[in-house]
């Protein structure tokens, strides 16, 4: 097993089981005799799915598992009571809170046949198989660009964009980053208990010493009710998509990413949901740990983790969205101008030759660095088919690390844009009045860019403007 992938299967926890989980919603009905030849023929071509992961005192590795069952791996459900969405997010908050069988390879798929006049699929896959861009390429390999099953369709033209020669670029300073990635976790643990190595570090390590003292020398995120002691159940919910059209014109007229309008967004949906819940947040920022792909997409179905985390500042003590923005926005942009990912990649591999006391202080040292995971993946830009059946809305959620108890997930699928969160229960007991302030939020930010000047960009103080004179008020107002 590669040394990243160890890491990752090392890093389970009762408080946070290291699955990926995915919601697959369907227009029609399917049935599990049609989703168990899906898994056969396509899923199962994956060498890799056929194989247990195996941690021995000399290290992981895969095993072929000759007792494959494949009716425990794929299985037919049912919703309780009227199910309906709120089922649907029940049942599969269990299923994010219950650890995968470590005898068995660790993926597991679950069927509700009637839900919503069609059928949802629910996927559980361990993170040690693949980071989150493999395995949703992975899944989308289980479906069709239309209705009849053919073999080998192009999913390529499907995607919203191919990443390129600067991912290549990157993979391969990776590599070089992750030789020197065991010598630098070695120095950062004697810096942890030493402060005064910092210099020597900076020094000795160059680029990538003050890449990990940086790291290594960020404050702990602020305390608030996101971040306490963790339990092992899980919520999940999800909330209603977005027109990926409407965020990409807020993007124009802000003049920065979808990816900082969306965090800004969910920015703004915190802090509302802590607001009401009694937190001071005024001059708060907390940090996200947002994953950054490694290769190139098109190379993502050989599985596997190839992504480094960099830290994001989500500036839920700003009132004003569009300086939401700009702050998220300049610091995307100087994350992008750095050499985080990739040393966070190379100190990943170097964490799974680590010994397990080693692993155990530089999760908790990082994990305290941060409040919540977050990551956004572009999806196919079309309506795929699975089995026949239209795949109608999709979501997944990644697991959160350490003392980490919450994950924002946003994947943009067939023109619209969908918000998830998984929350530890004991800190947000109530995740859909968190993920039904997306929309709001969103809102704002479509009704200042409709206020200000086409003709220019509008920026924090145009918005400054625009709220004195109490337009969100207004837009509160209109909205309640």
């Amino acid at each position: 097993m590669a040394k990243v992938d160890t890491a990752w299967l090392r890093m389970e926890q009762p408080t946070n089981p290291m699955m990926i989980t995915g919601v697959l919603m369907f227009a029609e009905v399917m049935s599990v005799t049609q989703l168990r030849r899906v898994i056969e023929q396509r899923w199962l071509a994956y060498r890799r799915f056929r194989q247990k992961a195996v941690d021995s005192a000399a290290g992981a590795f895969w095993e072929t598992d000759d007792d494959l069952d494949l009716d425990w791996h794929v299985q037919l459900t049912a919703l309780p009571g009227r199910g309906g969405k709120r089922g649907l997010e029940k049942f599969v908050s269990q299923l994010a809170s219950t650890p995968l069988d470590t005898g068995r390879p660790l993926w597991q798929f679950h069927l509700v046949e009637r839900y919503e006049g069609g059928s949802a699929l629910i996927a559980r896959i361990h993170h040690s198989y693949a980071d989150g861009i493999a395995l949703v390429q992975v899944l989308l390999s289980l479906t069709d660009t239309t209705r009849e099953q053919v073999k080998g369709s192009d999913l390529q033209r499907a995607w919203l964009k191919q990443d390129g020669a600067d991912v290549a670029r990157r993979v391969g300073a990776a590599q070089r980053y992750m030789q020197l990635g065991s010598r630098m976790v070695e120095k950062g643990m004697e810096m942890y208990r030493d402060p005064t190595l910092a210099a020597v570090l900076a020094k000795e390590g160059g680029e990538i010493g003050r890449e990990l003292l940086h790291a290594i020398t960020l404050s702990d995120d602020p305390p608030s009710l996101l971040r306490g002691k963790l339990g092992v159940s899980k919520r999940v919910a999800w909330a209603e998509p977005l027109d990926l059209e409407e965020v990409k014109a807020v993007g124009r007229a802000c003049e920065c990413t979808v990816n900082d309008v969306l965090m800004a967004t969910a920015a703004g949906a915190l802090r509302d949901y802590m607001i009401e819940r009694g937190d001071r947040v005024d001059g708060m920022t907390l940090r996200a740990t947002v994953p950054v792909n490694l290769r190139p997409l098109e190379h993502a179905r050989k599985l596997g983790n190839h992504f480094g985390l960099v830290f994001l500042d989500l500036p839920v003590g700003e009132a004003n969205p569009i300086r939401r923005v700009e702050r998220v926005a300049a610091c995307m942009t100087s994350l992008k101008n750095s050499r985080q990912a990739i040393v966070s990649y190379g100190l990943l591999a170097a964490l799974g030759m680590a010994p397990t006391a080693v692993q155990g202080v530089a999760l908790d040292l990082f994990s305290r660095k941060a409040t919540l995971v977050a990551t956004n993946v572009p999806g196919p830009s079309q309506t795929l088919y699975m089995a026949g059946c239209a795949l109608r809305e999709m979501m997944f959620w990644v697991p959160q690390t350490g003392s980490i108890g919450v994950g924002i997930s946003i994947m943009s699928y067939n023109g619209r844009v969908h918000f998830g969160l998984i929350s530890d229960a004991k800190l947000i007991p109530d995740p859909d009045t968190v993920i039904s302030r997306f929309g709001s939020e969103f809102d704002k930010l479509v009704y200042l860019s409709l206020m200000s000047d086409w003709d220019s960009k509008l920026d924090g103080t145009g918005a400054d403007s625009l709220v004195s004179s109490q337009a969100l008020h207004a837009l509160d107002f209109v909205m309640s």
